[in-house]
């Protein structure tokens, strides 16, 4: 009896994981192996990098909070502190939005969160 291989999966497999390496750069799009090994890799970093980019845009949300605080006598955490006492519900993602868009809005919020301080 002829030995059966399973061909057709096989090469289908192969050319799955040829597809996903399509546009990197000599073997590792036209070798199953490093191929496998190169789409192996980008999966991770992708995975990782979609994490840490939530954390660098709350880190550029901080910073633009702080420095948008800093001349009305304020640090971060305490205007933070204030305006969670004080009851806004607003992200740090809104609040950096407005601190650049809306000054005088942002002024607001800092009158009272300095309110809710003392």
């Amino acid at each position: 009896m002829p030995r059966s291989t399973n061909a057709p999966a096989s090469r289908k497999r192969r050319s799955n994981r040829l597809k996903l390496a399509r546009g990197f750069r000599g073997g590792r799009s036209k070798l199953y192996r490093t191929a496998t090994e190169a789409v192996d890799r980008a999966q991770t970093m992708a995975f990782e990098h979609r994490k840490a980019k939530k954390r660098e845009y709350r880190r550029l949300w901080i910073s633009r909070i702080s420095a948008a605080v800093k001349p009305y006598g304020l640090n971060y955490s305490s205007f933070m502190n204030g305006v969670n006492k004080a009851g806004i519900a607003l992200n740090r993602k809104m609040l950096s939005e407005i601190a650049i868009h809306d000054p005088k809005g942002f002024e607001g919020l800092v009158e009272q969160a300095k309110a809710q301080l003392s």
